[in-house]
């Protein structure tokens, strides 16, 4: 079972390498192709190899989209339901253990696990083990849940959130009866090619819905700060529509993506990381732009 695991995450990185290679590649013919057709010079960088590049666009196909790692790693996305298993830090509080029984009614098909003194990599290793899709971890400050760890199984990746103003299900007014069904899913601003990438991390999260169901999970991306709510509606006539709020409701701040899962940390790439101290950090939206 080790040296299955072993050679398919080497078969899977070896597909990742070559990625980058083809997207380089597939930049530079459509940069050569732009110019033919607008009748412009050729670039410098690609005079050089201009006449292979001409060669083998006669060969692309303009229909298709290139498959990549990512496309990899969700390939049975929509095909079969994601199994998630939920946990916290070590010795939680009871406002953690609270939180954590929420977030396991928000994601259908989930189960949550109690800690203890288990190992990480003991417990993605029975995750695998028992086809486990998607590995979440909670964590805390002086009892203020605080951190969120999306961990997608065999390979990765893996999504580091900072969690903000948690409010938890009693501390709603009116609240709502919590429902079992699959949600439909809603998001706002995620326009960027990395607003895309951390859209796929969540909505596969969840499984595919039923066409009537009445329980709605609303993620809308502002300045890079996710808000997410939880709602069930009904239709009081042919206009109008009545939400109700179920909670709990959070707000999540993107801060690491990493190639891999969160027991190789130090070995695996890095996607993508937040840097806040840069200059041009306050100007920059990520989520939402490029």
């Amino acid at each position: 079972m080790l040296r299955r695991q072993a050679r398919l995450r080497r078969e899977y990185l070896y597909r990742k390498s070559l990625e980058e290679q083809q997207r380089a590649t597939s930049e530079r013919k459509r940069q050569l192709k732009d110019a033919l057709d607008d009748n412009k010079e050729i670039p410098t960088a690609l005079q050089k190899e201009a006449l292979k590049l001409q060669k083998s666009l006669a060969y692309d196909d303009e229909g298709g989209e290139e498959l990549n790692h990512i496309d990899d790693e969700y390939r049975w996305a929509g095909v079969e339901d994601p199994k998630i298993m939920l946990t916290t830090s070590r010795d939680p509080s009871s406002k953690l253990k609270q939180f954590a029984k929420e977030l396991k009614l928000i994601f259908p098909n989930a189960q949550r696990l109690n800690r203890g003194n288990y190992d990480i990599g003991q417990l993605l290793q029975a995750c695998r083990a028992n086809d486990v899709t998607d590995f979440i971890i909670v964590h805390e400050h002086r009892g203020v849940p605080d951190g969120l760890q999306i961990c997608h199984l065999p390979y990765g990746p893996t999504a580091l959130f900072t969690l903000l103003n948690p409010v938890m299900r009693h501390d709603i007014p009116k609240i709502g009866n919590m429902s079992e069904v699959y949600p439909h899913l809603v998001f706002h601003q995620f326009n960027s090619r990395l607003g895309e990438r951390v859209k796929n991390i969540l909505k596969y999260l969840f499984p595919v819905p039923k066409e009537d169901s009445k329980r709605v999970m609303t993620f809308v991306n502002q300045d890079d700060v996710i808000s997410f709510r939880h709602h069930t509606y009904k239709k009081t006539d042919q206009k109008n529509i009545e939400l109700t709020e179920v909670g709990p409701r959070f707000e999540m701040k993107l801060y690491e993506i990493r190639l891999g899962t969160i027991d190789q940390a130090a070995a695996a790439d890095t996607e993508w990381v937040a840097r806040p101290y840069m200059n041009t950090a306050k100007k920059r939206k990520y989520l939402s732009t490029e």
